[in-house]
């Protein structure tokens, strides 16, 4: 792949076959770069491990750039999609903050893999690609989950007026990427349940005694 910036397909004008292998050409570039690192991820790399042609890889991905920008948005709505889905209620009350935080606290690969967006993002960084816009932004719409949350406790009364739910949003997203990456150093999961637990507490101190069944 060239470093020019080209776009590459948009996945609504494949086939399905097509959106097959292009998925299965994300998946295995997500793993590569967690792996090997950007610069370190090759053509030759992708091309045996996703099992395509270099022509495939080519049509689909014509830069690395344009790969690299379709790992963000391919990781970030599995991301995001898990945190919108019904299993945390919207997050609109403090005991889906902690089934939230059950979660990973209980998923016992969570400090072997680590974050995937957090991942992501720690090795994307250190490039000159042009894509940080796009990496913050899927981290922006992941704190804007917990902010949105946070804003529906108080319009529900469950919170008081005084919590600042940028602030708590903020809060909560680096309680969760830092607590999980000294859980990989540690090979323990303790750190991610002592930072995420210490942040919901706090997020607790601002609960009002309105609806305290569902706090």
């Amino acid at each position: 792949m060239t470093t020019t910036a080209t776009a590459a397909p948009p996945p609504h004008k494949l086939t399905s076959k097509g959106q097959a292998t292009r998925a299965r050409i994300l998946e295995q570039a997500a793993e590569l770069i967690y792996t090997k690192g950007v610069h370190a991820t090759n053509n030759e790399q992708l091309r045996r491990a996703a099992g395509v042609s270099g022509s495939q890889l080519n049509h689909y991905f014509p830069t690395k750039e344009s790969l690299v920008l379709a790992v963000i948005a391919w990781q970030a709505e599995r991301v995001l999609t898990f945190h919108r889905g019904e299993r945390f209620a919207c997050f609109d009350n403090l005991d889906a903050l902690r089934a939230w935080a059950d979660f990973y606290v209980g998923y016992e690969r969570a400090y072997q893999e680590g974050c995937s967006l957090g991942s992501l993002a720690s090795e994307i960084v250190k490039t000159d690609l042009d894509v940080h816009d796009e990496l913050a932004s899927a981290f922006d719409q992941w704190r804007d989950i917990f902010r949105d949350g946070i804003e529906r406790m108080q319009q529900l009364g469950r919170i008081s007026a005084e919590a600042d739910p940028a602030q708590l949003a903020n809060l909560l997203l680096a309680a969760f990427q830092g607590g999980m990456l000294l859980a990989q150093v540690a090979r323990d999961i303790a750190p991610l349940k002592d930072a995420l637990q210490t942040a919901i507490d706090y997020v607790q101190t601002f609960a009002t005694s309105v609806d305290a069944g569902v706090l």
